[in-house]
C-alpha cells in the first residue's frame, strides 16, 4: 500500500502530541496499517513562531487550501478547535474526498449529524473519539464493544478542570477562586474558564455520548446544565459529613423510549467508584441491560493522552482504506428523540436551608415533604451564629424531580424559611 499523507489542522497542545506519536511510533503504526504515514502539511496561524517540538518548517502553512484542496493528502486531522470556521474547513475537506479525524467536541455536539451524513454521502470516514474524555476510548467502547447491548444509563466525570477544582476544594478545604487560579497556572483551566466551570464543556460531551449510547439525535439544548460556581465550602463540608463526595456529574438515562440528559453538581456515596476519581482524571460509568456495570477511566485531557485517541482513529481510517469500507461506519439514529418530563425523573435530593430557630419549624417542613409523598433519608439541624436562626440539611428518599421542585417553590414562600441555600441531586446510591 502506498504511503499515507496526513494534513494536520492545528499545532497546539494536541497537535504537537499527534506529531510526536506519529513520528516516534512509526514502526508500530506501519505494523498496524502496512504502510508508512507522513505528515505532509500543518495549518498554523504563524509559520515563523517557535515551537515546543522540532518540526520541519517547510511543511507549515497558513493557507488552509494547501491541505483541503491538496490531492496528495488522504486524511485530515483537525485539532485546531473553533466551530464555524472549522466546520467550513471540514465540509470542504469531505467534499474533496478526504477522511476526517477530529478532537472537536464543540463542533461535533452542534454539527455532528450534519457532518456524519456528508461524510457518508462522500464515502469518507469521520471519527471523533478524542472529543470526549481525552485518552479514554469511551466512544469506541459504546459503538463497538457494547454494540450488542442496550445502554440504559451513562454517568460520569467528563471535565477535568471542574474535577480538579472540586478535588482540591474538598480534600484541602481551599476556596474556589484559589484553586481555579492554580488550575490555570497548571494548564488544566483556560484563561476564560466559563465553558468548563459553567458545565457547558461537559454538556457537549454528554450530548455526544447520549446520541451514540441511545441512538437518538440529542442536541446541546436537550441537556440540563448547571456548573460549579455556586458550590460553597459549607456544601462540601456537609456532603462529607453525610458520607458523600461532590462531583460535577453528567447523567444520561433511558427508561423505555424516553431519556434524560443533564450535567450538574451531585453528591456521590464515598464508596461509589466515581467518588475516587480525582484531580484532572475522567471516568464514565456505563449501565447495560446485558453487561451490567462497566467503568471507563483515565486522563481526560493533555497532549499525549488526547493525541493517542486521535492517532488511534487515524489508524482505523487507514485500515478502512485498505479494506475499501470507508464511509460505512456512521449509523443513523435508530429512535426518535423523546425526553423525560419532571414526573419521570427520579432521584434523591440534598437540600440546605436557613430557617427561624423556633419550635415546630422542622415539623412544618416535614409535613410539606410528606404532602408530596417525599420522606427523609438523613437530617441534620445545627444552630447558626445569626440570631434566632438555624440550619437544616436534608437528604430525601427517592422522589420525582417535579415533586421536589414544587416543594422548593413552597419553601421559598414560607416566612419561617429565611433562605434555601443549596439543592443538589444524589447519584449512585444503587452502587454499594
Amino acid at each position: 500500500m502506498k504511503a499515507i499523507s496526513i494534513g494536520l489542522l492545528g499545532l497546539g497542545t494536541v497537535g504537537s502530541g499527534v506529531v510526536q506519536i506519529i513520528e516516534s511510533h512509526q514502526d508500530k503504526l506501519m505494523h498496524q496499517v502496512g504502510c508508512s504515514i507522513s505528515i505532509k502539511k500543518i495549518l498554523v496561524k504563524d509559520t515563523t513562531k517557535e515551537r515546543l517540538i522540532e518540526i520541519d518548517k517547510g511543511i507549515l502553512t497558513d493557507n488552509p487550501e494547501d491541505i483541503l484542496s491538496n490531492p496528495e493528502i488522504d486524511v485530515v486531522i483537525e485539532v485546531m478547535g473553533g466551530i464555524e470556521e472549522t466546520r467550513g474547513y471540514l465540509i470542504e475537506a469531505i467534499k474533496n474526498k478526504k477522511h476526517i479525524v477530529t478532537a472537536n467536541k464543540d463542533l461535533m455536539a452542534l454539527y455532528g449529524p450534519e457532518l456524519l451524513e456528508l461524510a457518508t454521502d462522500n464515502q469518507c470516514d469521520l471519527f471523533y473519539e478524542a472529543s470526549v474524555a481525552g485518552g479514554i476510548p469511551i466512544l469506541r467502547g459504546l459503538v463497538d464493544g457494547l454494540s450488542s447491548d442496550r445502554i440504559t444509563k451513562m454517568m460520569g466525570i467528563v471535565n477535568g478542570t471542574t474535577n480538579f477544582i472540586l478535588t482540591k476544594m474538598s480534600k484541602e478545604g481551599r476556596a474556589y477562586d484559589d484553586v481555579l487560579k492554580e488550575a490555570q497556572e497548571l494548564g488544566f483551566a483556560e484563561a476564560d474558564p466559563t465553558a468548563d466551570v459553567g458545565g457547558l464543556d461537559a454538556a457537549r460531551k454528554m450530548a455526544i455520548l447520549s446520541t451514540l449510547g441511545f441512538s437518538m439525535n440529542i442536541g446541546l439544548n436537550d441537556v440540563e446544565v448547571q456548573g460549579i460556581t455556586e458550590i460553597s465550602e459549607e456544601d462540601l463540608r456537609y456532603s462529607k459529613k453525610l458520607g458523600y463526595t461532590m462531583k460535577l456529574i453528567g447523567v444520561a438515562s433511558r427508561a423505555g423510549d424516553r431519556v434524560e440528559v443533564s450535567v450538574q453538581p451531585a453528591l456521590l456515596p464515598e464508596a461509589h467508584p466515581l467518588a475516587s476519581v480525582n484531580n484532572e482524571y475522567n471516568a464514565v460509568y456505563v449501565y447495560g441491560e446485558a453487561v451490567g456495570e462497566t467503568m471507563f477511566y483515565g486522563p481526560g485531557a493533555g497532549s499525549l493522552p488526547t493525541a493517542t485517541a486521535v492517532v488511534s482513529d487515524m489508524v482505523t481510517v487507514i485500515k478502512n482504506m485498505r479494506l475499501g469500507v470507508n464511509g460505512r461506519s456512521a449509523v443513523s439514529p435508530q429512535y426518535p428523540k423523546q425526553l423525560k418530563d419532571g414526573t419521570e425523573i427520579f432521584a434523591k435530593f440534598f437540600i440546605r436551608l436557613h430557617v427561624q430557630d423556633e419550635v415546630g419549624v422542622l415539623a412544618k417542613i416535614t409535613n410539606l415533604f410528606a404532602e408530596h409523598g417525599v420522606g427523609f433519608d438523613k437530617i441534620l439541624q445545627l444552630p447558626l451564629d445569626e440570631k434566632e436562626s438555624s440550619e437544616i440539611v436534608l437528604v430525601t428518599h427517592t422522589a420525582t424531580k417535579a415533586a421536589f421542585e414544587q416543594i422548593i417553590q413552597k419553601l421559598n414562600d414560607y416566612n419561617m424559611v429565611r433562605e434555601v441555600k443549596s439543592t443538589y441531586r444524589v447519584e449512585g446510591e444503587d452502587i454499594k
